[in-house]
């Protein structure tokens, strides 16, 4: 994957697919599996971590994410086996922040103890609801009074940086549900709280069936069982005021914290930093080229029993000043992959304000202007000019910000940094 400055920052995302069952709203590339497949995977991650640690000695990894699919459905043997090869083939930053997402009827005291072990100092426990009948509809293996014990179990086990996941606009959820579920939520006091709104995604359950009501919610008319806007909107509205009282940053569009417990490694992404992506689907980015691994469970295993160097060739087209441009551009990739492009740098500044503009405090000039080479006005001038003037966008202390109004219009304030 090329070269790079020494002591360059690395984030690695590791990722798990199986589950106990899939849930009626997932779209994400996981599904239920026997040990014996769970354990050929983890051999497969263990070969493909060994391959990439020679070829970033120069990063110093500074986040693991281990993401699913469910983590914690793993043996414990197995994540420790994971993290003590991430250990031994790259550059740990002893102040790393290293996660694994959990969810609530997967845990035991043993699994604990191994992820303290093992170093892992940050849990994302699924949650979802407080509502034992919305959780039911929605596919969770778990109650609410099972997330409970979770979460008291992972405090007496001394962790210490908690994310809860929630959902809001799920089927027939009023305003009132929502506040009652923010508020339980905001009282236990974890460090991180994620508020995801469902998303009604094509080949799951619940697109067959809320797929038209989903279709009413975004015309502005009444759903039959999803909240309609109106209500979407107040619940947006309420969440963030209540995790506010409760001494949260709203620092992301979807995530709030106490005040130092920002994720670190989601920040990576959205500040467009190098991380590398390892197991079946991962995404990379790495110096400005993106890599998507093959989503075909015994592809990725069998090609990982040796990894090649190949060459992808891809045709991109681009305006040099004097009309369009095309050409071949050879990538370096492996046979894991199944895309390798190199990012374009029209297509760089606008990930860069699309990305950097879903945290609240927005983008840095001076990182636009280093990363760029022209400061954001050379290119955006008439974008922000126009924005500000809507009361859309803002600029103070060197960084420019969508406004509460921004934030509510987003789709149609990001739309305007196309190029």
């Amino acid at each position: 994957m090329g070269q790079a400055m020494k002591n360059k920052e690395l984030e690695l995302y590791i990722h798990i697919p199986f589950c106990v069952r899939k849930c009626q709203y997932c779209d994400f590339l996981s599904f239920p599996a026997g040990e014996d497949v769970h354990s050929a995977y983890v051999d497969a991650l263990l070969r493909e971590i060994a391959y990439y640690g020679p070829h970033c000695f120069e990063y110093t990894v500074t986040t693991v994410y281990i993401g699913g699919g469910t983590p914690s459905w793993l043996r414990e043997e197995a994540i420790e086996a994971v993290m003590k090869a991430v250990r031994r083939c790259f550059v740990v930053s002893p102040y790393a922040e290293i996660s694994i997402e959990c969810n609530p009827g997967t845990l035991t005291e043993r699994k604990f103890a191994v992820y303290r072990e093992a170093g892992i100092n940050r849990l994302s426990i699924g949650m979802q609801s407080t509502d034992d009948v919305q959780l039911k509809h929605l596919g969770r293996i778990h109650t609410f009074d099972q997330f409970l014990r979770t979460y008291e179990t992972a405090r007496a086990w001394g962790f210490e940086n908690i994310n809860v996941d929630l959902m809001n606009a799920l089927p027939r959820q009023t305003v009132e549900d929502c506040i009652r579920s923010v508020r339980q939520v905001a009282d236990l006091g974890a460090e991180h709280i994620s508020v995801y709104t469902l998303m009604i995604e094509k080949g799951t359950p619940f697109y067959d069936l809320y797929k038209f009501d989903a279709v009413k919610q975004h015309a502005g008319m009444k759903p039959v069982a999803l909240p309609s806007e109106d209500d979407l909107y107040r619940m947006t509205k309420v969440t963030e005021q209540i995790l506010k009282e409760a001494g949260y940053v709203h620092y992301e569009v979807s995530n709030f914290a106490r005040r130092g417990y920002e994720c670190r490694h989601n920040i990576g992404y959205w500040e467009r930093d190098n991380y590398l992506g390892l197991g079946l689907g991962a995404a990379s980015l790495m110096e400005n080229i993106r890599y998507g691994n093959t989503r075909e469970l015994y592809a990725y295993i069998g090609g990982t029993e040796k990894i090649k160097e190949v060459v992808v060739h891809n045709e991109v087209t681009e305006d040099r000043g004097e009309g369009e441009f095309t050409y071949l551009d050879a990538v370096p990739a492996t046979n894991l992959h199944v895309s390798a492009e190199r990012i374009t740098r029209k297509a760089q500044i606008e990930e860069f304000m699309f990305l950097g503009l879903r945290m609240i405090e927005g983008i840095s000039r001076q990182k636009f202007e280093r990363a760029f080479g022209v400061p954001i006005e050379a290119v955006y001038y008439e974008v922000l000019t126009k924005l500000q003037e809507e009361e859309l966008l803002m600029k103070r202390a060197g960084r420019v910000y969508l406004s509460e109004k921004g934030q509510d219009l987003s789709n149609y304030a990001l739309a305007q940094f196309l190029l």
